[in-house]
């Protein structure tokens, strides 16, 4: 058939058609909640997919495909929902990218510190860079340093013996591998060996 034949065709079927898929729609619209439009829709869809109109015309078949949109009223007392919920999941956002660049930066400042904190001149040479990193990384060499004397005393004890507390050698041995592995995790230290 010729374009103009089918358009008018189409044009013949048309009220007809509207009116199946309007009346598909009432009888699923009365189960939806009015601010649901999209859970009509798609109920909606689901309902008509793979129906074909009219059974007798072999030519020419209608399919149907809706889209619902809720009433004037619905969208404007859904307004505030749907702009705060768009600033929120914004915010969200830029959360998740802060935090993303906070963990980033973290990550190459201790890079950076542990391949520093063992040379004899880094707290020196921190001031060349700036103030502020200097500040901040003669105060974690302090720390770190601060560590040393409670080890030395903590292995100093140890050396003195188990026999103080009664203790094997093999109890008091993994007594002080369990204290050791504590002070480690607390400080972030890895061992070479387990």
């Amino acid at each position: 058939m010729s374009v103009d034949q089918l358009q008018v065709r189409a044009r013949l079927h048309l009220p007809w058609a509207g009116s199946i898929v309007q009346e598909q729609a009432t009888d699923l619209a009365c189960g939806h909640d009015p601010h649901h439009a999209q859970d009509l829709e798609r109920a909606l869809n689901d309902h008509l997919a793979g129906r074909r109109w009219p059974h007798s015309d072999a030519l020419l078949g209608f399919t149907a495909l809706v889209r619902v949109s809720p009433d004037e009223r619905i969208r404007e007392r859904l307004r505030p929902y749907w702009e705060e919920r768009i600033e929120l999941e914004y915010k969200h956002e830029l959360q998740k990218i802060r935090v993303e660049q906070a963990n980033e930066l973290t990550r190459c400042w201790s890079a950076v510190f542990r391949g520093l904190e063992d040379l004899p001149v880094t707290a020196h040479a921190a001031w060349l860079t700036s103030e502020d990193f200097a500040e901040v990384f003669g105060r974690y060499l302090t720390e770190r340093r601060g560590t040393v004397p409670e080890l030395v005393s903590l292995l100093r004890e140890a050396v003195r013996g188990h026999n103080d507390l009664g203790l094997g050698p093999s109890e008091y041995t993994q007594a002080w591998d369990a204290a050791l592995r504590s002070y480690e995790e607390r400080h972030g230290l890895t061992r070479e060996n387990h």
